[in-house]
C-alpha cells in the first residue's frame, strides 16, 4: 500500500463553490484515499486548512465545519514537525529552489514514507527523492 500525501489546496477545492470540476476532483481523491487508507498529511496543511477556509474561500467554511474536518482528517496519519524537521526543510528549500513552505509539505511527504504528493502548488511529475509531485487537476 503507497502512501499518498495532500496539500492544502486540494482540500480546499473540496470544500470550495468557487471550481465545481476541482471540488469534483479533489473530493474523489479525497473518497479514495479514505478507502484505501493511504491518506497523509501534515499538521501544517491542517493549520492552512482551518484559515485558509474559514477565511479565504469567496464562501469560508464555518469555524464549526473546518473543525469537524479537521478532527475527522486527524484520523490519517500525519507528520508533526520538530525542529529537525524544520532544518531538513530549510536545506531542501535551498537545494531545491523552492519555497520554505513548500519544502516543508515535500519533507513532511517524505517522512510519512509518500511516494505521492498531491499539489497543484508544485511542479507536476517534480521528483524530490522518493516524492512524486502531481497535480490532481491535470490528467496523469
Amino acid at each position: 500500500m503507497s502512501a499518498e500525501f495532500v496539500d492544502t489546496n486540494v482540500l480546499l477545492y473540496a470544500f470550495s463553490q468557487d471550481n465545481p470540476a476541482k471540488r469534483e476532483r479533489a473530493q474523489s481523491l479525497l473518497d479514495r484515499l479514505w478507502q484505501g487508507g493511504t491518506g497523509r498529511l501534515s499538521t501544517q496543511v491542517l493549520q492552512e486548512f482551518y484559515v485558509n477556509a474559514t477565511r479565504k474561500l469567496a464562501l469560508p467554511v464555518s469555524p464549526e465545519q473546518a473543525q469537524a474536518v479537521i478532527l475527522s482528517l486527524s484520523q490519517w496519519d500525519y507528520h508533526r514537525p520538530d525542529a529537525q524537521d524544520i532544518l531538513a526543510a530549510a536545506v531542501l528549500a535551498q537545494r531545491h529552489q523552492i519555497s520554505f513552505w513548500d519544502a516543508m509539505i515535500v519533507h513532511s511527504a517524505e517522512a510519512l514514507g509518500a511516494n505521492l504528493l498531491w499539489s497543484e502548488d508544485l511542479n507536476p511529475g517534480q521528483r524530490f527523492g522518493v516524492v512524486e509531485v502531481r497535480n490532481p487537476f491535470q490528467e496523469h
